[in-house]
C-alpha cells in the first residue's frame, strides 16, 4: 500500500497484521480520489473509522490545509500515527468513538467514512453529521460500504449525489448544497 501521488508519492505505509483493520484496496482509493481530486487542495479533511490513514494521508499528500484523523482502536491509531511520520506529515489523531467526535468537532470540507462495513454506524453517522452540521457549505461526504449497503438518503442542505460500484464495494458521494 502505498500514497499514490503527491509531495509522499510512492511512500509506502504500514498495514495491519490480521484482519482487524480492513484498508480501503489500491483501485478503490485511486476511483476515490479519481472522483474527489479537485476537491482537496486546501481543505479541511475529517479521515473517521481512519484505520491506516491512508485515505487522509493521501488528502494531505495532495495538498490538504489540515487532515484529523479518528479511530477507536489502539492498534489503528498506531499505524496512524507511524504512516504520518513516514511521510513526513503532523495532524492530530484522536482515539474515539466516531459518533462522540463528530458531536464536538469543527466544521470539514471534506469527510471520508470508512468504518468496518458490519458495523452498523453508517446510518448513525450520517444522521449526527446531517444534525450536528459539519460540513462547509459545498463540502463533500465520501463513504465507503460493502455494494449491497443501502446507504441512507440526508436531510436538506445534505444530499446523496451519486453511487459508483467497484466490484463488492460501493462509493457514495454526497454533499452540502451552499446556503
Amino acid at each position: 500500500m502505498r500514497v499514490i501521488t503527491g509531495t509522499a508519492r510512492g511512500r509506502k505505509l504500514k498495514t495491519p497484521e490480521g484482519m482487524d483493520i480492513r484498508p480501503t484496496t489500491d483501485n478503490v482509493k485511486e476511483s476515490i480520489f479519481n472522483i474527489i481530486q479537485f476537491d482537496i487542495e486546501g481543505r479541511r479533511v475529517l479521515d473517521l473509522f481512519a484505520g491506516t490513514g491512508q485515505l487522509g494521508i493521501e488528502c494531505l499528500s495532495r495538498g490538504a490545509s489540515e487532515a484529523v484523523f479518528v479511530d477507536s482502536s489502539r492498534d489503528a491509531i498506531k499505524i496512524v500515527k507511524d504512516n504520518l511520520k513516514t511521510c513526513g506529515f503532523n495532524a492530530p489523531v484522536l482515539q474515539m468513538d466516531a459518533l462522540s467526535y463528530l458531536r464536538s468537532c469543527g466544521k470539514f470540507d471534506l469527510i471520508l467514512i470508512d468504518p468496518p462495513y458490519d458495523s452498523g454506524v453508517y446510518e448513525s453517522v450520517l444522521e449526527t453529521i446531517n444534525s450536528v452540521d459539519i460540513l462547509s457549505d459545498g463540502g463533500i461526504i465520501m463513504c465507503e460500504s460493502r455494494r449491497e449497503k443501502p446507504l441512507p438518503e440526508m436531510q436538506a442542505p445534505y444530499r446523496k449525489v451519486k453511487e459508483y460500484n467497484y466490484g463488492k464495494v460501493k462509493l457514495c458521494l454526497y454533499t452540502k448544497e451552499n446556503a
